[in-house]
């Protein structure tokens, strides 16, 4: 069992930047895609960026150059570094750890971010 815990989330004005933090409770290694996913308010979860394990990303047409994923191992930690927000990007953002092998699928308990216009 893995415990991931989420922080940076906040309230911020639209143009501004925020940092989430996504940090497991084990090595993350040995997981194959890491991602944080938001869910907009009524809406369904999306996924906004992923990350390999041999550091391969993806983002989200929505946040393309605005947004950067981005994982060190050695602290177990993986990051979103969010800039330019916009107030669609309003969501409870959640990071996603899942290992193909063993079928291992973790979700982090969701932060809060609110963009202002």
């Amino acid at each position: 069992q893995v415990q991931l815990v989420e922080s940076g989330g906040g309230l911020v004005q639209a143009g501004g930047s925020l940092r989430l933090s996504c940090a497991a409770s084990r090595s993350t290694f040995s997981f194959n895609v890491i991602g944080w996913y938001r869910q907009p308010p009524g809406k369904q979860r999306e996924l906004v960026a992923a990350i390999s394990r041999g550091g391969s990303t993806n983002y989200a047409d929505s946040v393309k150059g605005r947004f950067t994923i981005s994982r060190d191992n050695a602290k177990n930690t993986v990051f979103l570094q969010m800039n330019s927000l916009k107030p669609e990007d309003t969501a409870v953002y959640y990071c996603n750890f899942r290992a193909v092998v063993t079928g291992e699928n973790y979700w982090g308990q969701g932060t809060q971010v609110t963009v202002s216009s």
